[in-house]
């Protein structure tokens, strides 16, 4: 009967949120609804909840969330992306495809600050798309690239999905920041490996006449070179190697780096009284928004477990005989359909109190699990009908100039070297675990 409940409830869930429904306000009503249900007292149902919102974000890790979303605010104001776009430009000049690379790139060193997807989708499509186009690349392979690059944003440490995901498994964020290095770089490359061979197999479909028009000859000297890179290496430095030489936890790496964000703002003059209050408001908006999921999440789990539906479903798939791997195959499906309507918070917030106590059960390293979990909540951003990184690049370049079928278009090869590396890492573990433990 529990276990009915439970099921009914994530049935509901899944088909309001689809609907429209707010995630974190639909999380909390069904908690109540499932609570009360289940204990068959609405009074105490209500304590139970009102209990559990107090308890479930009273905790000293959930301040490095506003920390790094602080950091990333900061790192956008103050121009770095762009500069890190201009030098990777300068030094790829003579690569086939050379522009898209130097996307590819920027975007991985700038992810390395930000962790977040849609604001390097937005950023790069202002930066990187207009030079692409007056050098010849076709539209469709301008932001196909930045679209498909901006996932790093959530792959490449620090990143607010692995935050989102390391509270609800209860995991160690420090260890999913070290885990997301290796694929990280991985996919990068596997980006780079995937440009150069449509520069050079299909030109047709990177440049606008089957051919490169012009080739871009940016000015750049080793002076300018080490000014534009050095503030984002610092920051790279001060966050991954504080956390990765125990000089700091997360929380106090988010620190560290907000204030070496501030100091970059502050150094680079883009950073005034005005400017600093938005800074503050968009990233107090971003980080209430987050936390209030999160606790909306933890009430909704509770229920979950209360009603037996993890434990349940865990053995109900170790008795289909298919395995950790064939686990992996239906868990891989359903998240890039969910990621098909929803966002990538959402998806995790719904499918993580379910899914990690049965990759529990088969023996599956919850590290390895959360990066795995990621990259497919990640194929969701570029796939249509909601794709949010898609949305992102056409709302920043004018929907009057590009088609959201062109943006998916261009990016379907990224799409396809993604899947690819995902089972990579799937048959992998250690590419995952190498640097967390």
């Amino acid at each position: 009967m529990d276990f009915g409940i439970g099921l009914l409830l994530v049935g509901l869930l899944i088909g309001l949120v689809m609907l429209g429904a707010p995630i974190g306000v639909t999380l909390i009503l069904l908690a109540l609804c499932g609570t009360w249900a289940l204990r068959g007292d609405l009074e105490i149902a209500i304590r139970l909840v009102g209990s559990g919102a107090l308890t479930s974000i009273a905790e000293y890790v959930f301040s490095v969330i506003p920390l790094f979303v602080l950091m990333g605010t900061l790192v956008s104001l103050s121009g770095v992306g762009r500069d890190t776009f201009s030098v990777a430009q300068w030094l790829l000049q003579r690569v086939q495809g050379g522009l898209g690379v130097a996307t590819v790139a920027a975007n991985a060193l700038f992810a390395a600050v930000t962790g977040v997807s849609v604001a390097s989708a937005s950023l790069f499509s202002q930066v990187a798309v207009p030079p692409m186009l007056r050098f010849g690349y076709s539209m469709r392979f301008a932001v196909g690239v930045v679209a498909g690059s901006s996932i790093l944003g959530m792959l490449i440490p620090p990143s607010i999905l692995m935050i989102v995901y390391g509270v609800l498994a209860e995991v160690s964020i420090g260890r999913m920041f070290l885990a997301g290095v290796v694929p990280g770089i991985v996919m990068s490359i596997a980006f780079i490996i995937i440009i150069v061979m449509l520069a050079r197999f299909k030109p047709g479909f990177v440049y606008e006449q089957a051919t490169q028009s012009a080739v871009e000859q940016p000015s750049e000297n080793a002076r300018s070179v080490v000014t534009k890179l050095l503030p984002i290496t610092l920051l790279i430095v001060l966050v991954l190697g504080g956390i990765y030489g125990g000089v700091f936890t997360p929380t106090e790496a988010g620190a560290a780096g907000a204030l070496g964000a501030l100091a970059i703002a502050g150094w680079r003059r883009s950073l005034d009284r005005k400017s600093l209050w938005g800074v503050l408001v968009e990233s107090g908006h971003v980080s209430v928004g987050i936390l209030f999921l999160l606790m909306a999440a933890s009430l909704y789990s509770r229920m979950l477990t209360m009603a037996g539906v993890p434990g349940m479903m865990a053995s109900w798939i170790s008795e289909l005989g298919a395995g950790p791997y064939g686990f992996f195959l239906a868990y891989v499906i359903c998240l890039v359909i969910l990621g098909m309507f929803l966002d990538s918070v959402s998806i995790l917030l719904i499918v993580t109190p379910i899914a990690v106590p049965i990759a529990k059960s088969f023996g599956i390293d919850l590290v390895h699990f959360g990066i795995v979990s990621i990259v497919a909540v990640e194929i969701g951003l570029l796939t249509p009908p909601f794709g949010l990184s898609v949305f992102a690049v056409q709302s920043a370049i004018g929907t009057d100039r590009i088609r959201l079928e062109t943006i998916f278009a261009g990016s379907f090869p990224f799409v396809a070297t993604m899947f690819i590396v995902l089972w990579l890492l799937i048959f992998f573990p250690p590419l995952s675990t190498w640097l967390a433990y």
